[in-house]
């Protein structure tokens, strides 16, 4: 018979909070953050914010915990303490290119920095990022590439910086990404990368270290200056910071509170609990961040955080080109897969979020009060037909020989308007991302219907992974230099304007497919989905992006220069905003997009996407239609 202290009506505790309750302590405690919120969910790691604000994302460890299990959670939250204590935001944000595929190992190598520092330290520590990366490559069935294509460049060069700093060869699951690569950087960067120990607690001098890293590979910004003063101007405000403030910025560790939290962990990891079972924490890889930008202050300006544009810098949208146009589709939904299947997938898209479905429904009805409320009546009276006008019948009554005389009620102005919901289809947005962005276009669509605004629902994504038919063309053609753009596009019609929304609701069930999310190439898409908007007769039209990251496609960038697709996409946004009469709005999920649009907002989690979508629409449809000026945003999760 057991014997509990429980009192009655008190619910059971789960045998995995002792667990949690140390592991979020020994992250408090390392971070040198008490403030830090942690919380656990079967959804990827994630650190939000920076410093008393923060907020940790861990994943939910499974009831039947073997010691495997536990050292994979220890250093998801390991690596998030580093961070917040060895890594300086500001610092970071400043000195890091702009490029997407430089910024990529610029934002790996330095991750990579702040967990050498506690693995030099502490021996509980290394073991559980050791544990976590082997985790997270693992999940990425990297184990079974043989082409560099697949192997991604800064997760090889992150690992031969880890190998460098601590000793450690790479993980098992990772060994065929560095063995792929480690000739190509031994040979061009070798020397810088022996050369980044010296500067290891320093973060200033590493960030240039690791500019010089990207120079030998041919990834550096020959426009990006670093100004030589800015130490010094550091040096003299330092001076005045508090003392906890010089740590952080430094990067340094207390080394007696590094010991205390090396203890902490070693005697954690003897829990008797830690028993038979399998892992079952979150699908996403671990130890993944949200772009530096996105932890910013909230409501902070969109303009503010545009980086600074030299004249015609982005304007060059003729240099860009594709090397084929033969192999590009432009397909209805419909078309992709038989009626069934679609039948089927709705089904699940429905299934996956009935709960997700009320919530946003509520907000999509608070939006039709909002618009309906706008709709206050005008009319024009004594008209000749249309309808009869009851307050003027007396007249009648009183002289027969009067007229009948009839009304007609005045449309708003906001009936007049079109919205185009563009949804990045790229594999990133894979899982929850994906089904809340077509649960919330579906349910938008519907309300907007019902207020008289016409909406289309359109995607985009590649029709293969690593460059399709049109890289094929290019390799028979003999490979000919600056190719262009290598990939075979996929712009997808889910709903026209003009289809109501009990037709094409199935439609978006396609987004659930599984293999149908592949690469971004975001410029053209926003390009099409423009162009489409210019050939409609609406006085208003309104265009909102929906994306997860900057355009990616490996094929593209492995043989034309690390910035190009961005680049475009720059110039197609300039575009947009500075000479066309469509309204630009974009929501970027987990990624900074007010560094490309003008008038964009930020969020860190799926779940917020219905709320932001709903507002950012009411805000238009309230503004002035002679012009309201145009705000940004960022929104930081609550």
């Amino acid at each position: 018979m057991s014997i509990s202290n429980r009192k009655p009506g008190q619910p059971v505790a789960a045998p995995t909070e002792p667990l949690k309750r140390s592991v979020a302590g020994c992250l408090r405690a390392l971070a040198r953050t008490p403030d830090i919120e942690v919380v656990y969910a079967a959804d990827k790691p994630m650190l939000i914010g920076q410093g008393p604000g923060a907020r940790a994302r861990l994943p939910e460890p499974p009831r039947k915990l073997t010691p495997k299990d536990a050292a994979i959670l220890r250093g998801n939250a390991d690596a998030f303490a580093l961070r917040l204590a060895c890594h300086d935001v500001p610092l970071h944000r400043k000195l890091a290119p702009e490029a997407s595929a430089a910024r990529a190992v610029f934002d790996s190598v330095e991750q990579a920095r702040v967990e050498a520092i506690g693995s030099r330290r502490m021996f509980g520590v290394q073991g559980n990022l050791t544990a976590m990366l082997e985790d997270r490559y693992h999940r990425g069935n990297y184990a079974e590439i043989s082409d560099r294509a697949d192997a991604p460049l800064e997760d090889a060069v992150a690992l031969l910086v880890r190998e460098r700093l601590t000793g450690q060869r790479p993980p098992k699951a990772a060994q065929k990404i560095v063995d792929l690569w480690r000739d190509f950087i031994e040979e061009r960067a070798g020397k810088d990368l022996d050369q980044l120990g010296s500067s290891l607690e320093d973060q200033r001098s590493f960030a240039r270290a690791i500019h010089k890293l990207l120079e030998s590979l041919d990834m550096g910004d020959p426009n990006q200056q670093l100004d030589p003063d800015d130490d010094d101007k550091e040096d003299k405000d330092g001076e005045n910071a508090p003392e906890d403030q010089r740590q952080d910025q430094a990067g340094d560790t207390d080394p007696d509170q590094s010991f205390e939290g090396m203890q902490v962990q070693e005697t954690d990891s003897s829990d008797e609990d830690m028993q038979e079972g399998a892992q079952e924490a979150a699908d996403a890889p671990a130890g993944e961040f949200p772009e530096e930008s996105d932890l910013g202050e909230a409501e902070e300006s969109a303009e503010g955080k545009r980086p600074p544009q030299t004249p015609g810098k982005d304007k060059h949208v003729s240099d860009y080109r594709a090397y084929t146009h033969k192999f590009d589709e432009t397909i209805a939904a419909e078309d992709l897969c038989d009626t069934e299947e679609l039948d089927r997938l709705r089904a699940y898209l429905d299934k996956q979020l009935s709960n997700l479905q009320g919530v946003v429904g509520r907000l999509a009805n608070r939006l039709q009060r909002r618009l309906l409320a706008q709709q206050n009546r005008s009319w024009e009276f004594d008209l000749e037909e249309g309808q009869l006008d009851p307050v003027r019948l007396p007249r009648i009554i009183m002289d027969p020989y009067q007229a009948l005389s009839f009304k007609r009620e005045k449309d708003t102005d906001f009936r007049d308007t079109v919205v185009t919901l563009l949804l990045d289809n790229s594999g990133s947005m894979r899982g929850r991302p994906i089904t809340v962005a077509a649960t919330c276009a579906d349910i938008l669509a519907r309300t907007l219907e019902r207020c008289g605004v016409k909406v289309e629902i359109l995607g985009f994504t590649t029709k293969a992974w690593k460059g399709g038919q049109s890289r094929e063309s290019w390799l028979q053609g003999g490979k000919p230099a600056n190719p262009g753009r290598l990939n075979d596009l996929r712009h997808i019609i889910y709903k026209s304007a003009d289809a109501p929304w009990r037709r094409a609701r199935r439609n978006l069930g396609l987004m659930m497919r599984e293999g149908l999310l592949k690469e971004n190439i975001d410029g053209e898409a926003l390009d099409w989905a423009h162009k489409r908007m210019l050939g409609r007769p609406e006085q208003r039209r309104i265009l909102m992006m929906i994306s997860d990251g900057a355009p990616v496609d490996d094929s593209t960038l492995s043989v034309n220069s690390g910035n190009y697709l961005e680049k475009h996409l720059r110039g197609i946004i300039e575009e947009i905003e500075t000479r066309s009469p469509v309204e630009l709005i974009a929501i970027g999920i987990g990624h900074d997009v007010t560094r490309y649009y003008r008038r964009a907002v930020t969020i860190v989690d799926a779940e917020e996407l219905g709320g932001v979508m709903t507002e950012k629409l009411a805000e238009l449809f309230e503004e002035d239609m002679k012009g309201a000026p145009k705000s940004g945003g960022r929104r930081r999760a609550a």
